[in-house]
């Protein structure tokens, strides 16, 4: 291991680029200690700068968690995604990253400006770009196929990090109300068995899994907790696991929203857990809304929006806002009379008294839902004069009710472009549909199952840290 430490070590110096880090990283432990030992550990340093470390998304959905490794300098090898549209979205982010990485973004630009097809924009990058998109869905029949495909792209080298969780809903406390039997039985619940699979397979050093709270009490048919079920079977695999739950808020993220991050690690260390860095702005909601156009119910662009300024810094500073490409997806739902009223009623209220509107508080000739003992906050106003908003989940691709828009004047929900911007995904960021035409629902099915892209950031700069 020494002498190949050395050969390394002797070939690096070759370029100027190396010498350079190694004068930076490696200074001090020369001239403190010379000996091939503290050597062979500043080589380990000079290979992590150089080198970027590799990783996996399986259930990546829409990339909200992929885009955040990658802007803390991962390089992704591979995205496996069931849903069509989520894939779509996952190859145009890819493509993306080349160009951008390439300099060609303007050829990115040009797509957003509707200029291009989307076969046009996959044409204008390598294949393995689009094809390390893997649109299948994990289960026992598609796993030797999927393994396949990502020994392709692997052509040989390691498999660094697997990153991503499996689908919330028969974890989640609301999935199981709503199901007769608590979600027990249900497929999805065993996901974490395949997950598994791919780290016996490419044996990454680390992996990271992502799912909602409801993790911590959810069981099984016997009563077992799930979550120890899925820490007993990684660690017979190989991992020794640790678990957080994180508020999203805590890192940037102006929304409520709470998640279990499990990160394993392999081997029989513990202790390790890579507790990201806290960033807790004090913004108010509302700037995120502050530069996009007024538009009403049923107005707006799929397309380029033009921007007022931006006078703030935040948005700067979370990598959300990117004058250098359009800001696409500022279209509102059109909605109905009845409807705007209600919205309207909330807004006020919440305006004059700080306070939600109860659907029975509603006046007779509105109320048209017959389940009134439940989810009486249905109409609920993302209030702007606060710092962080209430939860976005996939519900809002059904509609918006529960994402009102602070501003009377405009009386609407939320578009998907200001409810990407909750979810701190960038204004480049580009939603697809399957057909390729611009399509809302989703859009905003993708966004409000993503984890936060500045979560994920925080999350993967802490984990490079401790690596």
């Amino acid at each position: 291991m020494e002498n190949i430490a050395w050969f390394l070590y002797l070939q690096m110096l070759i370029t100027n680029e190396v010498i350079s880090s190694a004068n930076t990283i490696c200074y001090s432990k020369f001239s403190l200690i010379n000996s091939r030992l503290s050597i062979i550990g500043c080589i380990s340093e000079l290979i992590m700068k150089n080198n970027k470390l590799r990783f996996l998304d399986v259930f990546a959905g829409g990339g909200g968690m992929s885009e955040g490794f990658i802007r803390a300098g991962y390089s992704s090898v591979a995205h496996v995604e069931m849903n069509q549209a989520a894939c779509y979205t996952l190859k145009t982010r890819m493509a993306y990253h080349w160009l951008l990485n390439h300099d060609q973004a303007g050829k990115y630009n040009v797509y957003l400006h509707g200029n291009i097809s989307r076969d046009e924009l996959y044409e204008m990058v390598p294949n393995d770009v689009v094809n390390s998109v893997i649109n299948a869905e994990i289960n026992q029949e598609s796993l030797s196929d999927i393994f396949s495909r990502i020994d392709i792209l692997l052509n040989g080298s390691k498999l660094d990090l697997i990153i991503g969780g499996p689908p919330c809903q028969a974890y989640s406390l609301v999935g199981r109300s709503r199901d007769k039997k608590g979600m027990k039985g249900d497929k999805r619940n065993y996901l974490y068995v395949y997950y598994a699979e791919f780290l016996k397979r490419y044996k990454p050093r680390w992996f990271v899994f992502e799912n909602v709270t409801g993790l911590l009490t959810a069981k099984d048919q016997d009563g077992e907790l799930y979550l120890n079920k899925m820490r007993s079977l990684f660690r017979k695999v190989g991992y020794e696991t640790e678990f957080m739950t994180l508020a999203a808020e805590d890192y940037g993220v102006l929304q409520t929203r709470q998640r279990v991050i499990l990160v394993g690690k392999r081997g029989e260390e513990s202790g390790f857990y890579p507790e990201p860095e806290k960033w807790i702005p004090k913004i108010k909601v509302k700037e995120l809304f502050s530069d996009l156009p007024s538009i009403k119910s049923g107005e707006g662009l799929s397309g380029p929006s033009k921007t007022k300024p931006y006078r703030g810094a935040y948005m700067h500073k979370a990598g959300i806002c990117n004058s250098a490409f359009a800001v696409t997806w500022h279209q509102a739902r059109p909605h109905t009379e009845q409807d705007l009223e209600i919205y309207r009623l909330a807004v006020e209220l919440w305006n004059r008294k700080k306070e939600r509107l109860n659907y029975n508080s509603l006046p007779e000739r509105l109320k048209t839902h017959r389940h009134r003992n439940s989810f009486l906050d249905r109409f609920k106003v993302v209030a702007g004069d606060l710092e962080r908003s209430h939860t976005v989940v996939a519900h809002i691709a059904k509609d918006g009710h529960h994402y009102i828009h602070p501003d009377i004047n405009q009386n609407r929900s939320l578009t998907p472009r200001e409810a990407a911007r909750l979810q701190s995904f960038p204004d480049d960021y580009y939603f697809e549909s399957v057909s390729g035409r611009p399509q809302k629902t989703p859009a905003y099915q993708q966004i409000g199952n993503a984890v936060p892209v500045l979560m994920a950031h925080k999350i993967a700069e802490k984990l490079k840290e401790v690596w």
